[in-house]
């Protein structure tokens, strides 16, 4: 008998502006950059966690995006929670930065805390240290949000019972270019887990 999955928790943030399930929790002025747009994101989880500041910016995006919905999922430490995010741009826009700093050569200095963000699965390691997380976990690249492999691979950590509740998503940055899109597939929740429904909640049809 195939056992039920559900969306629990689910999360927008784009054009400046954040949303949980399905209602809008604060926005900012269309102009304001993702730096400052991110920084006020910070403050309003009201959270104490020096090193988001040393994050490059899609590990900050990943991390609002998982704060909002792990803080609505209301998780313990010792609970089973796999990782599985997507993206177009891997960690490009910190690569980026890397090769300048390589390409320069009067002021030569790679910098280490650049060098480590440049791989996109770096944003899984930030919250799982933030949240404690042990579970399985991967970060895989697409051309667009791909619910189909999404549905597919959560719904095969939860069947062997590799996890417990899996908190999936895209998250892309590119430029000033973002979008995330992060939710939590579980037991228990309104909303069945079905590629369609994801496909709907990506593009915010409630």
């Amino acid at each position: 008998m195939k056992i039920e999955n559900y969306i629990s928790n689910y999360c927008h943030i784009r054009n400046n502006t954040v949303s949980v399930n399905g209602e809008l929790i604060f926005k900012e002025d269309s102009n304001s950059e993702f730096a400052d747009f991110s920084k006020k994101g910070y403050k309003q989880l009201n959270l104490s966690y020096s090193k988001f500041f040393k994050m490059d910016n899609l590990s900050k995006l990943a991390f609002l995006g998982a704060e909002y919905v792990l803080n609505a999922t209301k998780i313990d430490a010792d609970d089973n929670v796999a990782i599985v995010l997507t993206n177009r741009a891997s960690s490009l826009d910190t690569d980026r930065k890397h090769q300048g700093s390589i390409q320069d050569k009067e002021s030569y200095y790679p910098s280490p805390a650049v060098f480590v963000y440049t791989l996109p699965n770096i944003t899984i390691g930030e919250i799982s240290i933030k949240h404690q997380l042990k579970s399985e976990n991967a970060f895989f690249i697409f051309d667009a949000f791909n619910a189909d492999f999404l549905h597919a691979y959560a719904s095969s950590l939860l069947e062997k019972e590799k996890a417990e509740s899996v908190l999936c998503g895209w998250v892309d940055y590119d430029g000033e270019a973002y979008d995330c899109f992060m939710y939590m597939i579980s037991k228990k929740g309104q909303r069945k887990h079905t590629t369609n429904e994801l496909k709907n909640l990506y593009k915010n049809k409630d």
